[in-house]
């Protein structure tokens, strides 16, 4: 297995809105991307806004193409604005650094994929990545 397959990503997708209605959180988007950066499954829950599907394909888009969880870039983007701004330019505004973009690794530790989550608080995004992640019996790479 090189890649994240449809059946991960809808397992994923499941465990983490089973995570969501566990800690009511607010309505969530889980977008699921292999490790192409191509988006495998996009599930949008009523009553989500209108830009979370585009911040959770973000979320973990940069996850993918930068190799760190959103956390992480987040962490760069506060020590170093500039260099993730220009990051950020070559990606053609397609990274979002904050909480909620989680990669997915198996067993072997090669990236799989990135699940990345908008709609709630950047921390209840992101347990819920890993929720789903762990119920598809996969790693959750949150650093």
């Amino acid at each position: 297995m090189s890649t994240v397959t449809l059946e991960q990503a809808l397992v994923i997708t499941r465990g983490a809105l089973q995570h969501a209605s566990e800690v009511s959180a607010a309505p969530l988007t889980v977008a699921v991307l292999d490790n192409a950066a191509r988006l495998v499954s996009l599930q949008r829950q009523d009553g989500s806004s209108l830009l979370r599907p585009d911040i959770a394909t973000g979320k973990a888009w940069g996850a993918v193409a930068l190799g760190r969880s959103s956390r992480g870039l987040a962490e760069v983007a506060a020590a170093r604005p500039a260099f993730v701004s220009a990051v950020n330019v070559l990606a053609e505004g397609n990274i979002i650094p904050a909480a909620g973009g989680v990669l997915i690794r198996d067993a072997q530790n090669r990236i799989l994929g990135a699940v990345g989550i908008s709609g709630d608080q950047p921390d209840v995004d992101e347990a819920c990545a890993v929720a789903g992640i762990k119920l598809a019996e996969l790693i959750a790479d949150c650093s």
